[in-house]
């Protein structure tokens, strides 16, 4: 299977609340979420699949009411216009590797293989994993270790690998995992590891700007009424996601109106995150880690009594649509 997708149900359950509606699935990947909201929609209802991966193109659905796109989801916006879908019912995101990313070995996102230090998404484009691992200074490479994958040895682990490329450039996914061994707790190897592979993998596809981008994005591409649900994998994304669907903004900063209002675009339709059961870590262990949260784009009636207004203006980044 390309990817088993996560919290399926409770995701479609919260997500989709217009049968007739449009959505957008901004991770397609294998198409798993996709399908599903599929068989929700009625005959008039569409869905939009994003993904920058090549691969994904091939899972497209051949369904009159899907339209795959191939871009990163930070150009929303303006592949939503291209297509007369602007604004949407619903947003899904579902972050991170897909598991057929994880298990290609040329893709390089994982230790378990001993390939080219790639983990771009987008393989045509962009800086790859060994390129920052053999040229950012040692105090940037500890500095994204830490910042990204809460290494807590970053300096001592940069410190390896500056002096390991000055001998000979590191190419490999096993010559990185053999070069900062020295320098992991004893029996805790996999878990740092992993942390160092999630902070290059960030890095490479630049994944916490393009969140910010897509929740700013959704203030204006849902209706009123709309609702977006993320599925994150670590707790950057998810502190990120949580501060913005309770404040409306990437510094998390509530504001209020004259009479105390908070003053946001959502509503909250899970308190808490969802988290995984017992039975579902069982039969898909990539699971372990997933938080859904999913919020509502108000309708702008709240305050109506008091005389106060919950319209919003758009944000700075949507004054101008982003270039491909």
């Amino acid at each position: 299977m390309y990817h088993q997708p996560v919290l399926l149900q409770e995701t479609i359950a919260g997500l989709v609340n217009n049968l007739d509606g449009v959505y957008v699935d901004v991770t397609f990947g294998g198409g798993g979420h996709a399908r599903e909201i599929l068989n929700q929609l009625s005959p008039n209802g569409r869905l939009l699949g994003f993904d920058q991966d090549t691969d994904a193109a091939k899972n497209a659905i051949q369904d009159s009411r899907f339209q795959f796109v191939q871009s990163n989801f930070k150009h929303l916006k303006k592949f939503l216009q291209f297509y007369k879908a602007y604004p949407v019912d619903g947003i899904l995101g579902d972050l991170g590797v897909s598991s057929h990313q994880f298990d290609e070995p040329t893709r390089g996102f994982s230790y378990r293989f001993d390939e080219a230090l790639d983990m771009r998404m987008d393989t045509s484009k962009g800086t790859t994993a060994a390129e920052i691992i053999n040229t950012y200074p040692n105090q940037k490479l500890a500095k994204l270790l830490f910042a990204f994958g809460e290494v807590q040895n970053a300096h001592k682990i940069a410190a390896l690998i500056e002096k390991a490329r000055q001998i000979h450039p590191i190419q490999t996914t096993g010559k990185l995992a053999e070069t900062v061994m020295p320098a992991l707790p004893k029996g805790k190897e996999n878990k740092v590891l992993s942390q160092i592979y999630q902070a290059l993998r960030i890095e490479v596809n630049s994944e916490i700007e393009v969140l910010q981008s897509l929740l700013e994005q959704s203030v204006e591409a849902l209706k009123p009424g709309g609702r977006i649900a993320i599925i994150s994998y670590h707790s950057l994304e998810d502190r990120l996601v949580k501060n913005f669907f309770k404040t409306g903004n990437i510094e998390g900063k509530l504001h209020k109106d004259f009479y105390g209002n908070p003053l946001t675009p959502f509503k909250l339709i899970t308190k808490k995150a969802i988290v995984p059961t017992e039975e579902e870590i069982e039969q898909n262990p990539r699971a372990r880690s997933a938080k859904l949260r999913i919020a509502e784009k108000e309708k702008g009636e709240r305050n109506k009594e008091k005389g106060t207004s919950t319209s919003f203006l758009p944000s700075p980044f949507l004054l101008s649509p982003p270039n491909p």
